[in-house]
């Protein structure tokens, strides 16, 4: 019989064994310490965010309706949803955040859906320009649209400003309805997301199987019931993906309802955060709680998704639909000059924009008087208070706006390296524990940054990141870290979904040899999913690059470029702010080009580009 004492030293050794092979495997430690570092970057700025609204700030409506000024009260929820200004200041916002949410989900996936048909499933001439020019907008920062529409259709007879192209050139002055609020606001962003409907429904357009389509025409089948039966069901994972990834987005814009006259949530906390802070950081909480209620939906439709499988095997060829001779071309112009708006026109907008004496006012095109032109946005040396100058150098000259310039790529560059790097990670390490819930729960918690809106992010780590103790305002840190947590999802997702392909035997191969972990990464398992981990990191450095919603709470102007822009615009400054929009597009272009050549990784890669 065996001894108490060596009984409970065997069970200790047992449990010291078990701790030391968990910890021999490097997925277990990178999942371990990345799980608790999520938990801590997400779950912290959300307890900040809650407590901020019961906190009473001093001068503020809370102090002033409480007659304190610290402590914790209620009353900042009983006076956002029951005041006489609950409906300015909630109700009205949330309904149109929601309608522009949704009707950006619709208009992205109507309108990129279709494109994907036509490039994926029909015989359309110069499919290869179309599909690689359509990536623009998303590629571009989201506010170009909003002011290209503002360029083309204002008018001083109905929005009071002065007259845009279509009023300038052919006195067409359009609706108010059409120039400002939901409908505008809600065709920029729809055309601005398009790009990721079109992405993933192509994704699955040209990888499906075109037997059971073929079985259907066999059988007589309608073309209707065809696509309504077999079609539609099959592109419904990428639809459901669409809303996912589109839904908070909208919800979180902030550049598009503020340059387009929309009241939202994000708009109303801009406006109410100064005097109204615990009521804005309400206003947060429920922008988040609508980006978690997305998440949970996906969850449940992908637990009771339906699979489509076919009996015969994969197809090898897809019949593609024949649009006729002169067909193909038609559809192709309409779509080439649609393209052209969005994609080529907002890039021309803004350097003419740039050589206007009054920004905005295209009615010296009635005299075609080209000396009306001028340089001055653009070659003053010199602080000149006259001339609408307001005492700023030229934009070749202007140390505000080149050091902003230098100060976004620095943000980009680490943003990308750090988010591409913990995305492979997490990718690396839950492909290799998928089974396990700490891994599902690391992979969920990388993952929920993504779905709360921009804006209620950059809220959080305001509130966290402010206080006198971890006072981190206005420095490259806190933009950094906030970028970072931000766009871990796109590496991560990427990364999860290649390592998923990779066979286990090929590291098991590496560890009989006794190769060691770093060595098996760097030689073996990136180098064969090179494209996927390049897009891991391509993504974060391009979105960084053009991001406003997120940190224009973290910083001042002239610490990166978009919040810079947005300085210009509130003094006025029009063709300052159309000069940097100017050097972010041609920036992110240029960069995507580069990469594109040197690695091959491509937004469109695969689709028809």
């Amino acid at each position: 019989m065996s001894h108490p004492t060596t009984l409970r030293a065997s069970r200790s050794t047992i449990f010291w064994n078990k701790v030391k092979t968990f910890f021999s495997k490097p997925h277990n430690v990178i999942l371990l310490l990345l799980g608790i570092v999520l938990t801590f970057t997400t779950v912290a700025p959300i307890v900040a965010i809650v407590e901020d609204t019961f906190k009473i700030h001093a001068g503020t409506i809370d102090a002033h309706l409480t007659g304190q000024t610290s402590g914790y009260t209620t009353v900042n929820y009983t006076d956002l949803f029951t005041s006489r200004m609950a409906k300015t200041n909630l109700w009205t916002p949330l309904l149109n955040t929601v309608l522009l949410a949704v009707g950006t989900c619709l208009v992205s996936i109507l309108y990129g859906g279709l494109f994907a048909f036509l490039i994926t499933r029909t015989n359309l001439a110069w499919r290869k320009y179309l599909s690689s020019i359509f990536i623009f907008p998303y590629i571009m920062p989201q506010w170009t649209l909003a002011v290209v529409w503002q360029n083309l259709f204002n008018s001083n007879a109905v929005t009071g400003t002065s007259n845009g192209l279509l009023a300038a050139l052919f006195g067409i002055n359009m609706p108010m309805w059409w120039c400002k609020g939901l409908f505008p606001s809600l065709m920029v962003l729809g055309l601005h997301y398009a790009p990721f409907a079109y992405i993933l429904i192509g994704g699955i357009f040209r990888n499906m199987d075109a037997n059971l389509e073929e079985a259907a025409t066999i059988l007589d089948t309608p073309k209707w019931k065809t696509m309504w039966r077999i079609t539609l069901p099959m592109v419904k994972p990428a639809i459901l993906s669409t809303i996912l990834l589109v839904f908070g987005s909208a919800m979180g814009s902030y550049p598009v309802p503020h340059y387009l006259g929309l009241s939202t949530l994000s708009t109303k906390y801009v406006s109410m955060n100064s005097k109204y802070t615990g009521e804005a950081s309400i206003l947060a909480i429920i922008m988040m709680v609508f980006g978690v209620a997305i998440m949970l939906l996906n969850q449940i439709s992908l637990n009771s998704r339906k699979n489509y499988t076919t009996v015969t095997g994969k197809s090898g060829q897809i019949s593609k639909i024949n649009l006729g001779k002169s067909g193909k071309y038609i559809i192709a112009v309409i779509l080439v000059v649609f393209t052209f708006f969005t994609s080529i026109f907002p890039i021309i907008s803004f350097a003419f924009e740039t050589f206007l004496p009054n920004p905005g006012d295209y009615s010296f095109l009635y005299t075609g008087d080209p000396s009306n032109l001028t340089t001055k946005w653009w070659v003053t040396s010199e602080n000149i208070t006259e001339n609408g100058m307001y005492g700023q150098k030229g934009i070749l000259y202007n140390e505000t706006i080149w050091h902003a310039f230098w100060g976004t790529l620095k943000v980009s560059v680490a943003c990308s390296l750090l988010a591409g790097t913990i995305g492979t990670m997490i990718g690396y390490a839950v492909s290799k524990n998928r089974r396990s819930k700490w891994a599902n729960y690391v992979n969920s918690v990388a993952f929920l940054p993504y779905l709360m809106p921009s804006i209620a992010v950059g809220v959080a780590f305001f509130i966290l990141f402010s206080t006198e103790k971890m006072n981190l305002f206005n420095t490259y840190t806190l933009l950094i870290i906030v970028g970072t947590i931000k766009y871990i999802p796109f590496a991560s997702r990427s990364s999860l979904n290649s390592m998923l392909q990779l066979s286990g035997e090929i590291e098991e191969a590496a560890i009989i040899q006794d190769i060691p972990w770093i060595k098996r990464m760097t030689r073996i398992i990136i180098p064969i999913q090179k494209s996927s981990i390049i897009s891991g990191y391509l993504l974060p450095f391009m979105t960084c690059l053009r991001e406003l919603s997120l940190f224009m709470l973290l910083c001042v102007q002239g610490f990166i470029l978009s919040t810079t822009l947005d300085y210009f615009d509130e003094m006025g400054l029009y063709a300052f702010s159309s000069g940097i929009n100017l050097i972010l597009i041609i920036t992110i272009l240029v960069c995507n080009t580069l990469v594109n050549k040197v690695t091959g990784a491509s937004l469109d890669k695969g689709i028809g580009g």
